[in-house]
């Protein structure tokens, strides 16, 4: 800018500054508007923010998602595209395509890539029904979109709206739902004082029915394995039409043969009551056996317990005579030379024993005599250490010898019973 021409206008808001100081009230009628204009500015600013007012010179990317239908739709409002809960731009418009359905108008930002594989699905932001688009972007495995393209019907899903699952049901129904509604508004009207203790009973009788419904989940799961496995054995048999042929003339072919030796079956039929009768008397003799056998098993098994121990006994005794033959074998040897000359002896002491016991048969009836002299005979045995002594501990003393044969003991006369012996 040239200085003539900052000059001027330097000259011209000097001139409007006097002009506002000395003209009365024009200064303060500038003062308003220029706080009105900034209020205005403000407000707008504000209510542009909150609409997401996009400037002409902002860069986004422009995509097209198709809808059956698009409720609830305004474009122009502010309503939201997100990507996994995060705005990410808005819907600039709406219109239908050739095929009938809706084209949506997405602008997004262009640092968000989406591919062809994305998908849209458009959601309720408040009971109102006001809209959002919510767009999963995709996975790299698909081919990123450029700027205009268009997402087919099928990556797109909307929600149901009340009045559709509504237009599905006749009036008498719709009727009934209307005195359900109208009879819960009335019955929820004591609902802090009543309905806690009705849901503690509906929630005890739902524990209660809990195990009706899994009986009946199972039984569900058990019908529907049935008819699958049914559908597939009758898919399998109409499928094999000569077979299921084949089938049915065998099954006649064995049905005719029974009949032809229905007499045969009538006699073995016949013959199986006694059948089932000595099946019946053996089963309870083989039941008396098991009965005798379960003791003497009993007495095998703990004679078995006992055996490893008895075993190992016999092993250290047979172990210990061993070791004892073997010390007896030298003895045995130098024992061999004495046996020999004791073997004449023997002879000899066989005879003596024959006599010892011809005279040992006179023994009772004289110790029979000597148990009354015990005392005194004990006496004599120690005061008579020997016969040839004629001193004791109490100085001399006569001795004497009594002598006595048999002859003259008072014994009845029965030797000649005796030699018989």
């Amino acid at each position: 800018m040239r200085p003539q021409t900052q000059r001027v206008h330097s000259g011209r808001l000097r001139r409007t500054w006097e002009r506002i100081r000395n003209e009365p009230g024009f200064g303060k009628n500038v003062a308003v508007v220029t706080a009105l204009v900034v209020l205005a500015a403000s407000v707008g600013g504000w209510i542009l923010g909150n609409q997401r007012f996009t400037p002409p010179w902002d860069d986004q990317k422009i995509i097209y998602a198709t809808f059956e239908g698009t409720p609830g739709i305004s474009p122009g409002n502010g309503q939201e595209v997100r990507i996994a809960g995060v705005p990410v731009g808005e819907i600039r418009s709406v219109e239908v395509n050739e095929q009938g359905n809706a084209k949506v108008e997405l602008a997004i930002e262009p640092k968000h890539d989406v591919y062809d594989n994305a998908t849209v699905v458009m959601r309720p932001k408040s009971p109102l029904n006001e809209m959002y688009v919510l767009l999963d972007p995709g996975t790299p495995a698909g081919k990123p979109l450029s700027d205009g393209d268009t997402l087919p019907v099928t990556a797109s899903r909307r929600p149901v709206q009340i009045d559709e699952v509504l237009a599905h049901l006749d009036g008498d129904t719709r009727h009934a739902l209307s005195s359900l509604l109208v009879e819960a508004d009335t019955a929820l009207t004591s609902a802090p004082q009543k309905l806690p203790a009705g849901l503690a009973s509906t929630n005890a009788v739902l524990r209660d029915l809990k195990p009706v419904v899994r009986s009946l989940a199972q039984r569900r799961q058990a019908i529907s394995e049935l008819v699958t496995a049914l559908g597939q054995i009758s898919r399998a048999v109409g499928e094999d039409d000569v077979r299921l042929a084949r089938l049915a003339a065998s099954l006649q072919s064995t049905l005719g043969t029974m009949g032809q030796r229905s007499e045969e079956l009538d006699s073995v039929l016949a013959q199986l009551p006694d059948m089932s009768r000595k099946l019946d008397r053996s089963m309870n003799a083989v039941q008396a056996l098991s009965g005798q056998l379960n003791p003497t098993l009993d007495n095998v098994r703990a004679a078995a317990d006992e055996l490893p121990d008895a075993l190992e006994s016999l092993g250290k005794t047979s172990d210990k005579l061993g070791s004892t033959m073997d010390t007896l074998g030298p003895l045995a040897k130098k024992a061999r030379p004495v046996i020999a000359d004791l073997r004449p002896f023997s002879a000899d002491a066989t005879a003596s024993v024959r006599h010892v016991q011809r005279f040992s048969s006179y023994a009772d009836p004289v110790t029979e005599l000597l148990v009354d002299h015990l005392d005194d005979l004990g006496a004599f045995v120690i005061n008579t250490r020997s016969l040839t002594s004629l001193t004791d501990a109490n100085g001399g003393i006569t001795r004497a010898q009594l002598t006595f044969g048999v002859n003259q003991l008072p014994i009845k006369d029965s030797s000649s019973e005796q030699e018989g012996r």
